[in-house]
């Protein structure tokens, strides 16, 4: 009974930590490797090996590095200013609260309001935001990559 409420929890995290990998605010890759970890634990060590939760922590410490990396990117690459880049954090801090639309294009509409009021310049503005908003979006798909491959590593471990 315990063992299987155990397993429910491994579920449970791997779960939110794909959700995770889309809503900022959760750490989903961090959610998944601990699910993993919890899952050798009650498999005791026996089919999870020590070697897989090293390639998943080596998995989620690469989705954390492309969660900061992807909305600088596109960004940086058209030489955004500052504001640009903190109108893009601000955005993405408020669109946690306003959805799943806000989660899309808050960081965008922030971006832009950032480049608007750093240099006066609409046109640059909505390219700088539609670049923040390429990049967030190349890195969710990476991440959310990532979150499967994990997933999957730790499943092929289980059933090899």
């Amino acid at each position: 009974m315990a063992t299987t409420a155990l397993w429910i929890v491994v579920i449970a995290l791997m779960a939110l930590g794909v959700i995770g990998t889309v809503v900022p605010v959760i750490p989903g890759a961090v959610l998944i490797f601990v699910g993993a970890c919890l899952g050798g634990w009650i498999d005791d060590w026996t089919r999870v090996s020590w070697w897989t939760l090293g390639a998943l922590g080596v998995l989620a410490i690469v989705s954390v590095i492309v969660d900061f990396v992807a909305a600088s990117m596109g960004a940086k690459r058209l030489g955004a200013s500052k504001h640009a880049m903190t109108g893009a954090a601000i955005g993405t801090f408020a669109g946690v609260f306003t959805g799943f639309w806000g989660l899309l294009f808050m960081p965008f509409v922030g971006a832009a309001i950032g480049e608007y009021v750093s240099l006066r310049n609409l046109e640059r503005a909505g390219r700088v935001g539609l670049a923040t908003g390429v990049g967030l979006l190349i890195g969710t798909a990476v991440k959310v990559a990532l979150a499967f491959s994990m997933i999957g590593i730790f499943v092929a471990a289980l059933l090899v």
